[in-house]
């Protein structure tokens, strides 16, 4: 039997800590079939390649490239380049992680494909619509048919927004799953 696909988008640094322990459930599950894909949106090798090989994280199955640019061309790029992926492989879900240019764009695109979206990191809010972060948080938040809180206040936040709750399910802060993932490591090179 052919396990679903997940896509597990990562766009940024510090994207690429979060989705690391959210791979690794996946994976050890063994009930879905994770599939990284790298937007681009850092694509420095310090920014990028240096996260995946110490998070322990396979090469993305895809690669964007999208680079920088304005907001706006850099979300057109991501959502240009994520759609025939999309089409082709019909994810069962793609997973989107915090507020960056990519979360939204991606978001978009499964919105308009019908593909389930989960925002891992839901439900923060600065309340300050001029950071365009803000704005990826809320067209993302609306979008997305699951929402994974890291905190009472971001399950607060959409509850307020009209979000219904069989949509919000808090799972905690995952970047200290990601220094639970990596304790031993850091732990054995000293560095605590």
């Amino acid at each position: 039997m052919t396990r679903p696909v997940v896509h597990i988008i990562a766009a940024a640094r510090p994207n690429f800590m979060k989705v690391a322990p959210l791979w690794h459930a996946l994976v050890a599950d063994g009930s879905f079939e994770p599939r990284l894909v790298h937007t681009g949106q850092h694509y420095d090798a310090n920014m990028s390649d240096a996260f995946f090989r110490d998070l322990r994280l396979p090469e993305p199955a895809h690669h964007l490239g999208v680079g920088s640019g304005s907001h706006a061309e850099q979300t057109a790029r991501v959502m240009l380049s994520y759609e025939p992926v999309a089409v082709a492989e019909q994810p069962a879900w793609t997973i989107v992680v915090g507020d960056v240019n990519s979360t939204a764009a991606v978001a978009m695109v499964c919105a308009k494909l019908g593909i389930r979206i989960v925002h891992l990191e839901a439900g923060l809010r600065s309340f300050d619509r001029s950071m365009p972060e803000e704005i990826n948080r809320l067209v993302t938040d609306v979008l997305a048919d699951l929402l994974w809180t890291p905190s009472p206040d971001g399950d607060e936040n959409l509850r307020n927004e009209g979000i219904p709750a069989a949509r919000v399910e808090r799972v905690g802060n995952i970047m200290l799953d990601s220094y639970e993932l990596l304790r031993g490591q850091i732990e054995s090179d000293g560095t605590v």
